[in-house]
């Protein structure tokens, strides 16, 4: 969905979509039938926007074949979808929120990773709706903390200016840009700002920048206003703010069978407190029992309330929120609803967040601008 700054910029609102199990483009259109168009349907939109994952070998098939991209924006085109982002987190061929090791390998010191980037930006370019001159793709955090060292990061810093350079040649090429976000993550290189801040020093900040999602914020226990007035003071740009929950315990002893239960989904769900414990996943946290509070990144509904005692983020969201579009100026101009749920919960939550959108002085554009 569009909608308009009082500044008179666009904001893009996308929605994910649930397509870890899709390895070919059949697959892909066939849960754009399902899931997306169902999700337009409840919003009562003639258009919505949407952030696909494409797994790495579908993604090096389109980057080379101008007729399969030409065929995927067709089927988005009739289903009245539009992209302006692609997601590249996870790189496992199965996609989605898979465990550390598969969403994390290659990181950011191999090439593997670099390659599957510049595919999707490839790719994005001819996936942009005729108004629009630049998109953005989001990837991992550099990689993970733990086991990066002095030749890890030598080896990134090489790959983040080929990256720019790769970028670079998009533009030149095809008359428009692609920018990437590295998405921030407790137990990642890039974790809080003052990490986020110096393992991004010497970037090429014209094309990479972060994307900030909301419930990786909350786990640092940081203040959203002043990590983004950090972020800004170092010329880093939010290319996109994933608008997620994370779940709050103010006192996890007395929710251990709730944790138990989020524990057997199959998903990863790392565990922070205020002191800065840090845990992987959900199980090690429930084995070492840190001190609480604590914020788990396990994925609610916006409109949706955790079972007591739990609860949800939702003053970092909302301050998050205020601080990222409530200005004068958008500090981005793309917000993006990961699928939380089924296609209902994320409909609901697309309208829960239009609805918060407006109330900060955004509203669906009379017009279609360019981008």
């Amino acid at each position: 969905m569009r909608l308009r700054h009082r500044s008179g910029r666009l904001v893009h609102l996308s929605s994910g979509v649930n397509i870890r199990t899709a390895r070919d483009l059949p697959a892909v259109v066939s849960r754009l039938d399902t899931y997306a168009s169902a999700i337009r349907a409840r919003l009562g939109v003639d258009t919505l926007g949407v952030s696909l994952w494409l797994p790495p070998s579908l993604a090096a098939a389109l980057a080379v074949d101008g007729r399969l991209r030409t065929r995927l924006r067709d089927e988005l085109d009739a289903r009245g979808l539009e992209v302006v982002t692609l997601s590249g987190v996870p790189y496992a061929e199965g996609g989605g929120e898979a465990s550390a090791g598969e969403r994390d390998a290659p990181d950011w010191s191999d090439p593997a990773r670099l390659e599957y980037t510049l595919d999707l930006a490839r790719i994005l370019v001819d996936l942009l709706p005729d108004d629009a001159v630049r998109g953005a793709v989001t990837t991992l955090g550099l990689g993970r903390r733990a086991g990066w060292d002095a030749g890890k990061e030598k080896a990134a810093a090489r790959i983040m200016g080929r990256l720019s350079a790769g970028l670079a040649e998009v533009a030149w090429q095809t008359g428009r840009a692609v920018q990437v976000g590295l998405r921030p993550e407790p137990g990642c290189v890039l974790d809080a700002a003052d990490q986020t801040i110096a393992a991004l020093a010497r970037v090429g900040k014209e094309r990479i920048g972060v994307c900030l999602d909301l419930a990786n914020l909350a786990c640092t226990w940081e203040d959203p206003a002043d990590t983004l007035s950090r972020l800004a003071g170092a010329g880093i740009s939010v290319i996109r703010a994933d608008l997620t929950l994370a779940v709050e315990v103010p006192q996890p002893s007395a929710a251990l069978e709730v944790l138990r239960g989020y524990a057997r989904d199959g998903e990863p769900h790392p565990v922070t407190n205020p002191a800065g414990a840090h845990t992987d996943d959900l199980p090690e946290a429930l084995e070492e029992m840190p001190p609480g509070p604590w914020r788990v990144r396990r994925l609610v509904p916006l409109h949706v309330v955790p079972p007591a005692p739990l609860t949800a983020t939702a003053d970092v969201w909302r301050s998050a929120l205020r601080g990222l579009v409530g200005g004068t100026a958008p500090v981005t101009e793309y917000l993006h609803m990961p699928a939380a749920g089924t296609p209902v919960d994320v409909a609901a939550d697309l309208a829960y967040t239009r609805n918060e959108l407006e109330s900060l002085g955004l509203s669906p554009p009379h017009q279609a601008r360019a981008a």
